[in-house]
C-alpha cells in the first residue's frame, strides 16, 4: 500500500484563499471576530484562574453574570468601559494598539 505524502501550506496562505486578502473587508470582518475572540478567552482564562465564577466577576464589576458570560462568548455589542471594568477587577494589565496609516499609536 503507498502512502500518500501531505503537502504543508502556511496559515497565512489558506487565510488569503478562503477568507481573502488583507485589506478586504471579508478579511476584515474575520480578523475583527478573531480578536473579539481572543478578548472573551482572556477574560475567562483570567477568570478562572482566579477561581472566580461568572456571577463573583459580576457583582465585582457591578453587572449582571449574563454580561460576563456574553464578554466570555464573544457578544460583540459589549461596552467598553465594561470590558475594562472587568479586566481591572481581575488586576490584569490591559495593552491596545491603534493603527492609522503611516502612524501607530500604543495605549496602555
Amino acid at each position: 500500500m503507498a502512502v500518500k505524502k501531505l503537502k504543508s501550506i502556511p496559515l497565512d496562505v489558506m487565510i488569503d484563499k478562503h477568507v481573502g486578502k488583507a485589506g478586504t473587508p471579508r478579511r476584515d470582518a474575520f480578523e475583527y471576530e478573531l480578536k473579539l475572540e481572543l478578548l472573551g478567552n482572556a477574560i475567562k482564562e483570567a477568570r478562572t484562574h482566579q477561581n472566580l465564577t461568572q456571577e463573583q466577576l459580576g457583582q465585582m464589576v457591578g453587572v449582571q453574570k449574563a454580561q460576563i458570560s456574553k464578554l466570555e462568548n464573544n457578544f460583540t455589542n459589549a461596552r467598553f468601559d465594561t470590558v475594562i471594568k472587568v479586566f481591572n477587577a481581575l488586576n490584569a494589565k490591559v495593552n491596545f494598539r491603534v493603527e492609522l496609516p503611516k502612524l501607530k499609536l500604543k495605549m496602555a
